[in-house]
């Protein structure tokens, strides 16, 4: 799927550094997914997550909160309040750029802090949580004994989680003390899926238990079976994705009907980007754009790619056909094509294209494969020329 760069200021002025997964097509709906406590947005859940989700066409929205991965901002002096911030600015970053979310996400502590923000975003029809603890101050057993006590002396100190060195201060503890979560859990009014693995060994099962007692209807939970914490395994991590998109798809937007087109294919501005384009060419949606060079995002295949895509395709198919109608063993056909354009010829588009053929084939039936190449319909099509209809907005094909 495609993604791009999509940073925000959160409330404090902080630049907050993120990343949209985009679907092949126009967006179903927007989520935005908030990682687990200090693990930032580059995360393999995270990744893995929103772009399956957006394989589902979901827009995911996934970012670092303050002071962590490349946003700025003190992590020492922030704290779980401040990540709730950080969400709100960041659904209304979303909402500004066309993209209003409708589905929340959290990993971990993200999930314990997207039920908190949920309060303060009445678009939000869903919310999710993987890993989630019942109460915020349980992160706190992940310090060192040792450390926290140092804290609460100096006011800061050095704690290692998750293998990896921050400095904390004061203010991120004794805001993690004073969060109310049951309430919000009870005053959630928004559906509710809890996913959980029963062998997670930071955030014990019993987290699950009690969010689920404490959560109203409608309420669903997912058992992660035999996953860890972090769901650093590819297929946890899918599992989590495709079972959020079966759920939420009750509660989001239907997906507009495709409906017949008397079109071979369609593009639409998608309003991201200088270029970017939702295509239909019949039953497939994908993404068009220009590369950054050309001013475009570099999200998607250029309309000359596509040209050449058709060629490739055309060509592989018109010799599987032939193939299978000699009864030649042909094993597999692989075709690649690369356009150019040479200034003072005429006609100055150059195709190359490279046929490779893999099978049980003497030289004479590799030998009419390839002469056959350059009979397939789209060859034909390109070397012949065309030609067009006047275009207006009232055109319409018999």
């Amino acid at each position: 799927m495609p993604t791009r760069p999509f940073d925000f200021e959160n409330s404090a002025g902080h630049r907050l550094s993120g990343r949209i997964e985009l679907p092949a097509g126009p967006a179903r709906a927007w989520a935005l997914f908030a990682h687990c406590f200090t693990c930032g947005k580059d995360n393999v859940a995270a990744v893995r997550i929103s772009r399956r989700l957006a394989g589902a066409g979901i827009g995911v929205l996934r970012f670092d909160f303050t002071g962590l991965g490349r946003s700025d901002g003190d992590f020492a002096r922030s704290g779980f309040s401040h990540n709730v911030q950080d969400l709100v600015a960041a659904a209304s970053s979303m909402t500004d750029a066309g993209m209003k979310p409708a589905l929340l996400i959290g990993h971990s502590l993200g999930g314990a802090a997207v039920i908190a923000a949920a309060g303060s975003l009445p678009g939000v029809r869903a919310v999710a949580t993987i890993a989630a603890p019942f109460d915020v101050a349980h992160v706190l057993a992940q310090f060192d004994p040792e450390s926290l006590a140092e804290i609460e002396r100096e006011g800061s100190a050095a704690v290692l989680l998750a293998g990896r060195p921050f400095t904390v201060g004061r203010e991120l503890v004794d805001d993690m003390r004073q969060q109310d979560q049951e309430t919000r859990i009870a005053e959630l009014k928004r559906p509710l899926l809890l996913l959980h693995s029963p062998v997670d060994q930071a955030v014990g099962i019993e987290n699950v238990t009690r969010l689920f007692v404490a959560a109203r209807h409608p309420k669903s939970f997912v058992s992660l079976d035999g996953a860890d914490h972090l769901l650093s395994k590819v297929r946890d991590a899918d599992f989590a994705a495709d079972m959020i998109a079966a759920w939420a798809s009750r509660y989001l937007p239907a997906p507009a009907p495709a409906g017949a087109s008397v079109f071979d294919a369609e593009a639409e501005e998608t309003g991201l980007g200088k270029f970017q384009l939702a295509m239909r060419a019949g039953q497939a949606s994908f993404i068009a754009d220009e590369p950054e060079s050309m001013g475009g995002l570099g999200s998607g295949p250029t309309p000359f790619n596509l040209l050449s895509s058709a060629l490739a395709a055309c060509t592989t198919m018109t010799l599987r056909m032939l193939a299978d109608r000699k009864g030649w063993k042909v094993d597999r056909i692989r075709t690649a094509v690369a356009h150019r354009k040479e200034a003072g010829t005429e006609p100055a588009d150059l195709f190359t294209r490279q046929v490779t053929l893999e099978g049980n084939l003497d030289a004479d039936q590799r030998n009419a494969l390839l002469a056959a190449a350059d009979r397939c319909p789209v060859h034909r099509t390109l070397e012949r020329g065309a030609r067009f209809e006047p275009v207006n907005d009232d055109l319409t094909l018999p």
